[in-house]
This record gives C-alpha cells, structure tokens and sequence, in this order.
C-alpha cells in the first residue's frame, strides 16, 4: 500500500444496527445490507474478533472462493483467493487477506473491497457488556453494473449463511 493511501467516507448503519457500525453508501444506494451480532465471553477488540472468526474457517469456504474465482476470472475480476486462516497483523492501509484495512480501533474494524462492478464494506463492532463483548458484523455492498448485480443474485443469500455460521463457531469456541 502507498503512503498516498484514500479512504473513501463511510457513512453511519441505519438505527437498530450495531452502535458505531459504518457502510458503503447511504442506505437508499445499497443492494445489500446484513448485520449479525453475538455476545462472546471475555474483552475483545473487534480486531481480536476477525482473528477469533478466521481461526476455526468454514468447512466448504475454500472450496466456494475457488469457485467464485474461477468463474469471476471469466469476466475480468481479481482473484481473491478466500481467507488464508493466518494470524495478520490489522494495521490502516493495511490488507487483510483481500480486504483493505480502512479503520482499526478497539471497537471497530473497517474493511473494503473495491472493484468496477461493486463496492463491499465489512464494519465489525466490538463493545464491552460486562464480562463479555458484544460483536456485530454489518456488511454492505453498492453495485455499479450488471455484473456487480447479477454477482450478488447468489452472494446475498451465501454471505448471510456465512457471517452466521463464523459468528455460531466462534461463539462456541470463546
């Protein structure tokens, strides 16, 4: 990443979302919006929460980002290759796996992915409750062809199984 590194403005998730949790677009732009949210036990930062979630990867994940890919490429797309289950360190600027790093605080990681046929944020909230935190997973996406369209026909409804089937495993796991 260059030092002359922009970030594009985010803007505030719509009321009942996760307190501090950002997206893409106004709401009215989005072709899709998703929040998860669980409780873990124990302090955690929303940085230690991605790390948490990356640790026990999803059965069939790697297989589905080959799949994507392969069939992506045809129409121009960056491979991504899916998530690499390794310990990275979250730094702003910073990638991790395929996602730019675009805020990092205790209580919030900001991540996107950028291309010409869609725009997709990942805000994960991280909030003290106790002797637990609260984590919330908002994801966001505006489209901006109809390829970006018809990729998120299939995506929507996989990305919702996804970030609940990451939350259920990490849950279990804390």
């Amino acid at each position: 990443m260059d030092d002359q590194a922009t970030f594009a403005p985010a803007f505030p998730a719509p009321l009942g979302y996760p307190q501090g949790a950002v997206i893409v677009a106004p709401q009215q732009r989005l072709a899709f919006l998703h929040q998860g949210r669980t409780t873990v036990p124990g302090s955690h930062t929303a940085a230690d929460i991605w790390r948490l979630m990356m640790a026990r990867p999803i059965p069939g994940l790697r297989q589905a980002f080959w799949l994507r890919d392969a069939i992506s490429a045809r129409f121009g797309v960056a491979r991504i290759g899916g998530f690499s289950g390794t310990r990275q360190t979250v730094t702003k600027g910073g990638k991790l796996d395929f996602f730019l790093v675009e805020d990092v605080r205790d209580g919030a990681l900001v991540l996107t992915a950028r291309d010409r046929h869609l725009d997709v944020m990942i805000s994960i909230t991280a909030t003290p409750a106790g002797p637990a935190t609260d984590v919330g997973i908002t994801a966001s996406v505006i489209t901006h062809n109809a390829f970006g369209r018809a990729y998120m026909l299939p995506v929507a409804p996989a990305h919702k199984w996804i970030v609940a089937a990451m939350l259920g495993r990490m849950q279990r796991a804390a």
